[in-house]
């Protein structure tokens, strides 16, 4: 018998009269009362001694049991409220494993440059034109910055295969500074007012660490900037304005955005102290949809900042959870730290080129000793596999000195992960967090110019880690690319370029270990594993539905299947409206379209 017929049934066996009386009473036996059971759909629960269930009972915001439809119908009353699923398919939230959400909401703020299919630009012309028709709209960011800002532009999907100058983007304002961020977030763009504001002049040296590229004489900025000369403006655009409700309100919008998505929990990795503070103190008065976990930058953050590694208590949606290093850069930018040279170096660059590390082993080794001395989880960007041999050393070090412990740090990205490093992964218990996405959005780029055919087909090598144990997560890095967990399945199994090549067809892996990469391998990343990840008795109610089963569509079209409700402690955060609900006694008793509940169980 199907769940609303069983449950419609055993009221209409009692006058109405009585089923009122019986208010709070059970349906069928004695079990605790469910404030809502889902039901009607595929129901995947990611617990392997349990992997789906027909039903889900749900009480004060966790999972009261799950089973079949009658064995829920003992928690039933008559406030109870029935989600049918319709069919389609229900999955634990999805936990964003690495991204930046304050940075998100940002991208959501500023002129939307970013290439296809999360846009439209594709040229410097297009760049310009989108640049100048955002200031048209008097946006809110201007207003408050004095800033002109485009987040986003990737220049190996413009036609000139190249990043605009000063000289160009004067061409959208000489008063105003304009400044526009790469799609990996490690280079950026500015006019020569913006040049002048920050104090890149001519002559001016290097930031350590850091690039300033020059024009032909060697010594006047064109505009161009690489990974500390870059993040110093992302730094300056979030200090230039101190309405502390518009930037509480970027984070909310961003943490939004995750929630259309399908996650309930996003992080904002490699937070300045500051932002993280304000995070911190805007929850007394703004309520964020989903959880938001702040790893701090591990060059400003003092241990007594940081709550231990296994302290996860969130504040009203909040928490800091930990800190953040950044070694190297971007292999899309070509400022990732390689052993063996880029396969076309950058402009300006020789054949010897291979990129450079962005802090010091020093500054490495300083924030890897404070994560061990003070049990913190500390995670690690290292996207060149000569900045994961530093990670691998710095961790070694540290654990030979204070011993081995359960910090499960984090190695954020590495893309050019080589098979003789993951062994080293296993033995100090480092985490692979893989920005599978690459294979599609970049992976022509890798193939053809970044790495090379050899290099490019062994990048985010999911078979090889979870061949070795290893509890694999995959991320979006958003805003590098928009959240969509969809996608990101899509491209860890298929591994398909924007061309059509397949790349490393050996490290495919299956959907549902792409869904474990961001439900209960993702919390356990976050020491949450208790709490989130999977439907058990117990855990947290959040949870996804989807408009179709990743598990058992054709894998090359698990990216068109769309987020239809995401639902944070059984609140919904995100809905299509697609899903209704009713209360028990709504269906007994009311009236749909002149029919009874008796009529339409008949039919």
């Amino acid at each position: 018998m199907g769940l609303f017929k069983a449950v419609s049934a055993v009221f209409l066996a009692t006058s109405l009269s009585s089923t009122v009386m019986a208010l709070g009473s059970p349906l069928v036996g004695w079990g605790k009362a469910a404030d809502t059971i889902y039901y009607g759909g595929d129901i995947v629960t990611m617990n392997e001694d349990q992997p789906t269930v027909q039903a889900v009972a749900v009480r004060a915001g966790k999972i009261l049991d799950l089973g079949s439809g009658e064995e829920m119908l003992k928690h039933g009353r008559l406030y109870t409220r029935l989600v049918n699923l319709q069919g389609k398919t229900l999955l634990p939230g999805f936990i964003d494993a690495h991204g930046h959400v304050s940075m998100l909401g940002m991208q959501s703020e500023t002129a939307p440059v970013l290439p296809a299919p999360d846009g439209s630009v594709n040229s410097i012309q297009a760049l310009q034109d989108t640049l100048t028709e955002w200031v048209a709209t008097e946006p809110e960011f201007l207003e408050k910055t004095g800033w002109i800002v485009g987040f986003g532009y990737d220049d190996s999907q413009l036609a000139e295969r190249r990043h605009p100058v000063a000289d160009e983007l004067d061409e959208v304002s000489t008063e105003l500074p304009v400044a526009i961020i790469h799609q990996s977030g490690h280079l950026a763009s500015l006019n020569h007012r913006a040049l002048e504001m920050v104090g890149y002049t001519k002559g001016v040296a290097d930031p350590e660490g850091g690039v300033i590229r020059r024009e032909a004489d060697g010594v006047t900025p064109n505009g161009v900037l690489e990974e500390e000369a870059a993040e110093s403006i992302l730094t300056t655009l979030m200090g230039s304005t101190t309405d502390i409700a518009y930037l509480s309100g970027m984070v909310t919008k961003g943490a939004e955005t995750f929630a259309e998505n399908g996650f309930t929990t996003a992080q904002d990795g490699k937070t300045p102290v500051q932002l993280a503070l304000l995070m911190s103190l805007s929850t007394l008065v703004t309520d964020l949809p989903i959880d938001i976990t702040s790893y701090v930058d591990a060059t400003q953050a003092a241990p007594l900042l940081t709550p231990k590694a296994h302290d996860t208590n969130y504040f009203r949606g909040f928490r800091i959870a930990g800190h953040k290093s950044s070694i190297d850069g971007s292999p899309q930018g070509k400022t990732a730290w390689l052993t063996e040279p880029y396969f076309v170096p950058p402009e300006g660059k020789d054949a010897s080129y291979r990129g450079y590390p962005a802090i010091t082993r020093a500054e490495l080794d300083a924030a890897t000793d404070a994560a061990y001395k003070n049990d913190l989880q500390l995670l690690v960007h290292a996207n060149g596999d000569a900045a994961i041999d530093w990670m691998i050393d710095s961790f070694r070090l540290a654990e030979k000195k204070y011993g081995k412990k359960d910090l499960r740090p984090v190695l954020i990205h590495g893309q050019t992960l080589r098979e003789d490093q993951i062994p080293a992964l296993k033995e100090l218990g480092i985490i692979p967090s893989l920005f599978t996405l690459h294979t599609f959005y970049w992976g022509d780029w890798h193939y053809e110019s970044v790495l090379g055919p050899d290099r490019a087909n062994y990048i985010s090598p999911s078979r090889d880690v979870l061949d070795a144990g290893l509890k694999l997560t995959v991320h979006a890095d958003s805003p590098v690319v928009l959240p969509s967990a969809l996608r990101m399945i899509w491209s860890t199994v298929n591994r398909q370029t924007r061309s059509g090549r397949i790349l490393g067809d050996d490290q495919r892996i299956t959907p549902y270990e792409a869904l474990q990469a961001i439900t209960i391998n993702a919390a356990y990343q976050y020491f949450e594993e208790d709490k989130k990840g999977s439907l058990e008795v117990g855990k947290l109610a959040d949870l996804v539905v989807l408009s179709d089963n990743p598990l058992t569509v054709d894998p090359i079209t698990i990216a068109d299947i769309e987020v239809l409700e995401t639902i944070k402690e059984n609140k919904n955060v995100f809905s299509t409206g697609v899903l209704t609900s009713e209360t028990v006694f709504e269906l007994v008793t009311q009236k749909r379209d002149g029919i009874v509940a008796q009529e339409i169980i008949n039919n």
